[in-house]
């Protein structure tokens, strides 16, 4: 249930400590000096949490700087692993400067280094397990809504008189008419574009290493065609990035933050609002199914959701009721 319905600040700079490079394995080399002091097990423990037990490199570079910057709290207090109490984990929480989600997530990391470590014998007990963060309950995301009008507004302003352009409409009309997640269609290659004998699919590889197949409405599957055939692509990855301003597509493919910044060009052309993201037309699907009373366990299948409470999250229709509410005070 992590979509977006809770703002999360997580590192994005250079990692901090030994690390030399971004693409040096976390090993026991590089690892603290606090680990190092701790033995040998400690060590192994360090290396096996991060290189082995933690398959996904988001949650890894998440979970990566919270340790260290906890580890590098705890050496300027002069203590050593093994004598890390609850009451240090608490009061290092209770100091940091972060959103109550982000706090969650430092805690749940520090909760699985130290569950490895003393599965290693490197400590006794687990400082962080009976540690309690403060409760946080999510009503509605904070993603903003993209109006229905104001995206088909953003697909007609787009110029698709070259390849670029048929691109640029087809990665919008993807993530509106899908409800996928900006990273799942930066995934998509020429394959994931199936014809079952009676119509077109798309397969997305999700979040959790899940698979999911949607079928392709008439009009998207004329986007998809009309750009497969301008830009050339026989195999690889379905969406490219553009060569400068030839408006000719290379080789590479489109990144999520590629499709990101993309996006904010469309819509400060299109004069539209720059704060909507590709997460806004997720929002805007969802609410739009909800309002002409689509079950919402069929809602919640397309947007990919284990959980039908986070399917509500995405929900906006109480957001429009109350404003009708609030113009209705006659003070």
């Amino acid at each position: 249930m992590a979509d977006s319905k809770s703002e999360i600040v997580v590192y994005s700079g250079p990692d901090q400590g030994a690390l030399a490079a971004r693409s040096e394995p976390v090993t026991a080399r590089n690892a603290p000096a606090i680990v190092k002091a701790a033995g040998r097990s400690a060590e192994f423990a360090w290396e096996e949490f991060f290189q082995a037990e933690i398959a996904n490199a988001h949650t890894r570079k998440d979970y990566l700087h919270a340790v260290r910057k906890f580890l590098t709290w705890v050496e300027g207090r002069g203590l050593e692993l093994p004598q890390i109490t609850p009451g240090d984990v608490g009061a290092y929480l209770q100091a940091l400067d972060l959103s109550v989600p982000t706090k969650k997530l430092h805690l749940a990391a520090l909760r699985r280094f130290f569950d490895r470590l003393v599965n290693r014998h490197a400590c006794v007990i687990n400082p962080a397990a009976t540690v309690e963060a403060e409760r946080y309950a999510v009503v509605e995301g904070k993603t903003p809504e993209i109006g229905v009008a104001q995206a088909r507004a953003l697909l007609k302003s787009i110029d698709v008189s070259n390849p670029v352009g048929l691109r640029n409409r087809t990665v919008l009309a993807v993530l509106v008419y899908t409800a996928a997640r900006v990273g799942a269609v930066a995934k998509l290659t020429l394959k994931s574009l199936k014809h079952d004998g009676a119509q077109y699919t798309l397969r997305f590889a999700e979040k959790g290493g899940k698979s999911r197949e949607i079928p392709v409405r008439h009009d998207l599957e004329g986007y998809l065609r009309e750009y497969i055939e301008a830009a050339g692509i026989t195999e690889g990855r379905l969406f490219r990035t553009a060569y400068r301003k030839t408006k000719t597509l290379t080789k590479n493919a489109l990144t999520r933050i590629d499709i990101c910044r993309m996006m904010k060009r469309r819509l400060k052309s299109a004069e539209l609002p720059g704060h909507f993201s590709p997460h806004s037309f997720r929002v805007t699907t969802v609410t739009d199914l909800l309002e002409q009373n689509v079950p919402l366990e069929d809602v919640q299948y397309l947007a990919g959701h284990s959980d039908p409470r986070t399917t509500r999250i995405y929900d906006r229709r109480r957001r429009k009721v109350t404003r009708n509410i609030v113009e209705r005070i006659s003070i």
